[in-house]
């Protein structure tokens, strides 16, 4: 495949307690790139997949651990929940290093966390908490896959971090696309989209957060916003 060289290479961040491969190449997305002529860079956070060990030193600071783990001068950029997360606050602290970037799975829950319910997925991740809902049920399987250390999440995600602000976001001068399920529990995203200077908003209709990689709608319009629809 001859890659698209005056375009760069596209980074994805995954969702809490899987994996890059999980949440984007067993959707299609990494083939899809690919097909494009475009180049890609997936991150594992800390404690998922097997590239990280928790014998290195990290201190829990996901956005410096992504930005020194961005080779590249510049790159556009997805993120889904956690993953979308970090990149826009990546993004809000090196804007000169992303062209475009796309959020999925994040609303205006970005400014006001549930804590009690951070607090109880934690558990669930680490082995530790009671599974009694169809949330918690669903984390604690991710947690069950070989290369996640749900125990070693957990405790850098109890830390104290930084929550982001409405006002943060008004000087932010790179475009957005930003993706919510209908049924998203992260929305809506009303405030968010008045805060952002050049930002668009997808809604997939019918999706909840879990469904949102793997819809059709939310390739398509990443893809189409990024300039990376395949080449067919």
């Amino acid at each position: 495949m001859e890659f698209v060289t005056d375009l760069p290479p596209i980074l994805f961040l995954h969702g809490l307690a899987t994996t890059s491969q999980r949440t984007w190449g067993e959707n299609g997305w990494f083939d899809l790139v690919n097909e494009a002529g475009r180049d890609y860079l997936p991150i594992d956070l800390p404690g998922h997949g097997t590239e990280y060990s928790p014998s290195e030193d990290f201190n829990g600071d996901l956005v410096n651990y992504v930005n020194l783990h961005i080779a590249p001068p510049v790159v556009d950029g997805i993120g889904f929940s956690l993953g979308a997360q970090i990149l826009l606050k990546t993004a809000l602290l090196k804007p000169e290093r992303f062209r475009k970037i796309v959020l999925s799975g994040v609303g205006d829950s970005l400014f006001e966390p549930d804590q009690a319910r951070g607090l109880k997925i934690s558990k669930a991740i680490s082995g530790k908490g009671s599974v009694e809902d169809p949330e918690t049920l669903y984390f604690s399987r991710l947690a069950e896959h070989a290369d996640i250390n749900g125990s070693y999440i957990a405790k850098y995600l109890s830390g104290h971090h930084t929550p982001i602000l409405p006002t943060d976001l008004t000087s932010l001068d790179i475009p957005v696309l930003v993706v919510l399920g209908e049924n998203d529990f992260a929305g809506p995203a009303t405030t968010l989209m008045k805060s952002l200077p050049e930002a668009d908003l997808v809604t997939l209709k019918g999706a909840d957060h879990f469904a949102t990689p793997k819809d059709f709608h939310f390739l398509e319009a990443a893809l189409d916003f990024l300039d990376a629809e395949p080449n067919w």
